[in-house]
């Protein structure tokens, strides 16, 4: 496998950690449940309507990243919220950034991704999840500010 396509697949097991954080926050399913149901029904499955196919992603990086979020998760959300600003704890924000910043975070605190790697990769899906919105420029900002804590030594 070429990096680039390691690189894409990687990307693509952010974008379902996030899609997998969030709907275990919504649905209240278990970490169990949402991981079975993405790698089983979701990464890469063809779908059998108007053709579409659920990309393919990395999988085990997916499946890793979801259990150090869900794992470590009190820990990402203390870093988190001293990230933002007082007014706005992570439980005030969006539930789409709360499962980004997660996700993230996890990846910031509990694995060796260079944490510009890190920022530049959560920035991107900030911009496919929020369009139209200036929440790319937040979220490099407070994932900055938490890679700065959680690895200071990775500038």
């Amino acid at each position: 496998m070429t990096n680039p396509d390691k690189r894409a697949l990687r990307a693509a097991a952010r974008f379902y950690a996030v899609q997998a954080l969030f709907q275990m926050e919504k649905s209240g399913q278990t970490v169990e449940q949402v991981r079975h149901e993405f790698v089983t029904h979701r990464i890469g499955a063809d779908t059998g309507e108007d053709g579409e196919t659920w990309v393919e992603a990395d999988a085990r990086f997916f499946g890793k990243l979801v259990d150090l979020a869900v794992n470590h998760q009190a820990r990402i959300d203390q870093l988190t919220d001293r990230a933002l600003v007082a007014k706005w704890p992570i439980a005030r924000i969006d539930p789409t950034l709360r499962a980004l910043f997660r996700a993230a975070g996890a990846e910031l605190a509990e694995t060796e991704t260079p944490p510009k790697v890190v920022i530049t990769e959560y920035v991107r899906l900030a911009q496919a999840f929020f369009a139209e919105g200036r929440e790319a420029k937040f979220v490099n900002a407070v994932l900055d500010h938490m890679a700065h804590e959680a690895r200071p030594a990775g500038f």
